[in-house]
């Protein structure tokens, strides 16, 4: 059998690309590091060069999807108005866009932090989008939007209103007009309840 040089211009970039691919469309039992080098041209060993194991590359696939979300999410806060409301639904709504986008990527994401030893960067990943929202939070406490209070508990409610209007938009059970109303009405609930 021929194997293939190796030769790639960003290896590691085509690589996870092609993984969150198959991870969308198979899941994460079928990804498999030669298949991957297969489908993008390299030696079957070339991918090592990079990602020395299927959960390495599984880790790394998580941390970009984290960077992805918080970076996409810095970008629309950028944009939004300057009171909580607007940072919130702006927030709100761009979190719930990707995790619908993105289950197959979200729910790796989240399901590593469970295991024993979660790679370092994947925590400080996890870290930085907890930190959009308990800044946002904290901001809105300075302004005198939100109620005082512990800051990090105050995030709480949020992250699982969040998880569960994820969930019901993922169940199939609603249409996206369904959704979007019900995303109004939870950010006027989440509103209500952060209000001094």
């Amino acid at each position: 059998m021929k194997t293939r040089p190796y030769h790639h211009g960003d290896l590691r970039a085509a690589l996870l690309a092609l993984a969150e691919d198959t991870l969308r469309d198979r899941g994460p039992a079928e990804l498999s590091l030669r298949e991957l080098a297969r489908e993008a041209g390299v030696s079957p060993a070339a991918p090592s060069r990079h990602f020395k194991t299927k959960q390495a590359l599984l880790d790394a696939l998580a941390v970009e999807g984290f960077e992805r979300l918080t970076g996409t999410m810095t970008g629309v806060l950028e944009r939004a108005g300057a009171s909580f409301a607007e940072r919130l639904t702006a927030l709100t709504r761009t979190y719930v866009s990707f995790a619908t986008g993105n289950p197959a990527l979200l729910e790796l994401m989240f399901s590593r932090k469970h295991e024993p030893n979660p790679p370092a960067e994947l925590i400080t990943a996890m870290q930085g989008l907890m930190t959009m929202a308990t800044d946002l939070i904290e901001d809105g406490q300075r302004r005198g939007e939100v109620r005082e209070g512990p800051i990090v508990m105050a995030a709480v409610p949020l992250a699982a209103i969040l998880q569960g209007m994820t969930d019901l938009a993922l169940s199939g059970g609603f249409t996206g007009e369904q959704v979007d109303e019900g995303l109004t009405e939870t950010i006027a609930f989440i509103l209500r309840g952060y209000a001094p």
